[in-house]
């Protein structure tokens, strides 16, 4: 038992209460948006090459590759017995100050409006699809001949079955990277690498977008892409919040209080149901692929945030919607903020080069991906939102992608939930033809 245990690394950082850690994320926060408010000096030039957000991102990220807070740990006791934590905070922020974010920053949505943006969304958004089904297989190709004991084994240890699941998380989700994981079989003791790899490379590739944020203008050049329509969307969404602009009242706070943790509430209650009668749904079929392809109704996250959308939209046809001029995206924005820093607290920096063999494929695959979606959008000159909330869509999901999207104003979080939401419902079909040629590539 004692050489086990000292073969085990005590990973405990600094903080581990959750309390004293949550402060610790919102005193980063708050340096953040104190710095990024200076009109002089230092402070001013940085920001203007680094977004506040993807510092919102990157701090925590810090803190973790020091061992000051962590998402979970590997605690060694006096008698060598290993304990494994966590934290909660993630799972706090994107259950409860997603759905509420989300509710809030969709009380002022213009529907039509958001419809009127045309095809170039879901045009980029398929893109970032055929980037990732396609990806896969070209880094297995290009990797495996230059190392090609990293993308072979055997049997339930083969690494394309391995990589199977990623292309279900950046596709998809979770729900349907389980189902891939089902389907082909993949060691669940290895399995542990592959989420490691996702995490990794995922969250590299949303932090390039963030900082790509900060110069979105001078991308939209060029790109030369028309960005009126969503010019137009967030000045007639500024228009109205200036005509029920008011100071909020204790009451208005208190409302706004209601309407999102209630629909939080309700969220979670109507999940619970829908997942739980879509799971018995999705076990009436055969164990195979057809039973797999369905898998996400049985998400509780993809109803909770379905229903919240919903709830949000129908909101904004009634008297709900002044609540924008109390500040209900502000809000909303700052529940966002707290979401981005639980992301970038999963973030170890040291992480990226260990087991530098899978996360070299996942890196190349990512380049594919990303190397289509500009290329795609400098063909039809999409403007950059559209690349970055479609590229989240498929690779960061529902958590991700209203982030990326209300970074460029929250009245588009709306138009992030839509793709992340449709995301799930192909994310399956589109991780199988990946696979399948991923398969292919590692045999050739």
């Amino acid at each position: 038992m004692q050489d086990t245990a000292e073969k085990i690394i005590d990973t405990t950082p600094l903080f581990t209460n959750d309390t004293i850690v949550f402060g610790v994320l919102i005193l980063c926060l708050g340096f953040i948006f104190y710095t990024s408010s200076r009109e002089t000096g230092f402070w001013k030039s940085f920001y203007k090459i680094v977004p506040a957000l993807f510092m919102a991102y990157f701090l925590p990220a810090l803190l973790t590759t020091f061992g000051v807070i962590a998402p979970e740990w590997t605690t060694v006791t006096d008698t060598g017995e290993t304990v494994e934590s966590s934290s909660s905070l993630y799972y706090m922020s994107s259950r409860y100050l997603l759905p509420a974010a989300l509710v809030l920053m969709t009380l002022s949505i213009d529907i039509k409006a958001v419809f009127n943006l045309g095809p170039k969304a879901l045009i980029m958004f398929f893109t970032g699809t055929v980037g990732i089904v396609i990806g896969g297989p070209l880094a297995v190709l290009l990797i495996g001949t230059i190392s090609p004991e990293t993308v072979g084994g055997a049997g339930a240890d083969a690494v394309w079955r391995g990589l199977s699941t990623l292309a279900g998380s950046w596709i998809g989700g979770g729900a349907n990277q389980t189902a891939m994981l089902e389907i082909y079989g993949y060691n669940q003791e290895l399995y542990g690498g592959m989420v490691f790899v996702d995490i990794v490379v995922a969250n590299i590739w949303m932090a390039i977008i963030l900082i790509g944020i900060g110069k979105s203008t001078r991308i939209d050049k060029w790109l030369k892409s028309d960005t009126s329509a969503i010019e137009a969307l967030k000045q007639k969404v500024s228009d109205y919040a200036k005509t029920v602009d008011r100071n909020p009242t204790l009451t208005d706070l208190m409302i706004l209080a209601a309407i999102a943790f209630g629909t939080v509430s309700f969220a979670h209650f109507g999940a619970g149901y829908l997942s739980t009668f879509f799971e018995d749904f999705v076990n009436s079929f055969p164990k195979g692929i057809t039973r797999n392809i369905f898998t996400f109704l049985s998400s509780s996250f993809f109803w909770m945030i379905t229903i919240t959308t919903i709830i949000g939209v129908l909101l904004s046809f009634t008297k709900a919607k002044s609540y924008e001029g109390a500040g209900a995206s502000k809000f909303g924005s700052v529940f966002i903020y707290i979401l981005v820093a639980s992301i970038g607290m999963k973030m170890d920096l040291t992480l990226i080069f260990d087991n530098f063999g899978l996360i070299f494929i996942g890196l190349v695959w990512m380049a594919i991906h990303a190397g289509l979606l500009i290329l795609v959008a400098k063909l039809i000159k999409a403007p950059y939102f559209f690349l970055a909330v479609g590229s989240q869509a498929n690779v960061g999901g529902a958590a991700s992608a209203p982030i990326v999207a209300s970074a460029f104003h929250p009245s588009l979080a709306t138009v992030g939930v839509l793709l992340a939401v449709f995301g799930y419902a192909i994310g399956t079909v589109a991780a199988i033809l990946c696979t399948i040629l991923m398969q292919l590539a590692a045999v050739s």
